[in-house]
């Protein structure tokens, strides 16, 4: 039987406009563009009727941070394929490697989009190590829409490095990740404790994380991808 298109219909855009009307307000949906507040914009420290000292240092900037998992991997005794078509337990299965084809979908310039255009990826990698490849071939197709390099400087347990890199990269960045080390890439943001965020990364591979800091204050939201059949 035919798939349907992957993200069609009302349920989904009524799931997604709901979960980012939060976001709609911080002018963060619909693929806008990222705007941080010029500094001196009103309500910002040390802007005219903001609290605070004159003179006094700048906060953290405001950022928008965006974590998925990497997409399915093989069952347990099995292979995946990598990008040749040649067996690799390191790699994505095959409905990892759709869910990746279909991942530009979520992001401008897509017709539809609903979420901002990353202008900064990261994927888990790391030289001299021997690293999975399932997180780089996530975002592989993504990338390439986007025409955006993929930074793999950091491996699985760097979180804190990699958090340092991307709260200093362009916004809006979107990390690719490794599950078993999501938690702490969250402590790393300093967002593990707003509320509604999860300890631990549930066992989906259709969801986004969504961070954003607005005025040093980390706002959290979670929204599916809807990508492929069977998703939630």
């Amino acid at each position: 039987m035919p798939e349907a298109p992957a993200g069609s219909g009302p349920r989904r855009r009524a799931v997604l406009a709901a979960a980012l009307a939060p976001l709609a307000g911080a002018g963060c949906t619909g693929g806008e563009a990222w705007r941080t507040p010029a500094p001196g914009a009103p309500g910002l420290p040390g802007a005219p009727g903001a609290p605070g000292l004159p003179g006094a240092p700048a906060g953290p900037k405001d950022a928008l941070v965006m974590v998925i998992r990497h997409a399915e991997e093989p069952y347990a005794g099995g292979v995946g394929r990598d990008a040749e078509g040649e067996d690799d337990p390191g790699s994505l299965a095959g409905r990892g490697w759709r869910r990746a084809e279909r991942l530009p979908r979520l992001f401008p310039p897509a017709p539809g989009s609903s979420l901002p255009r990353p202008a900064a990826v990261f994927a888990a990698g790391g030289k001299g190590a021997v690293t999975p490849a399932r997180c780089r071939q996530t975002v592989a197709a993504l990338a390439t829409a986007l025409r955006t390099p993929v930074r793999v400087e950091f491996a699985v347990g760097a979180e804190a490095a990699l958090v340092q890199a991307a709260l200093a990269a362009p916004m809006p960045v979107l990390v690719c990740w490794e599950h078993s080390g999501i938690p702490r890439l969250v402590r790393a943001l300093g967002a593990d404790q707003v509320p509604g965020t999860p300890a631990t990364w549930p066992d989906r591979h259709d969801l986004v994380w969504i961070f954003t800091r607005r005025q040093g204050r980390w706002g959290f939201r979670e929204l599916p991808q809807h990508l492929l059949p069977g998703d939630v």
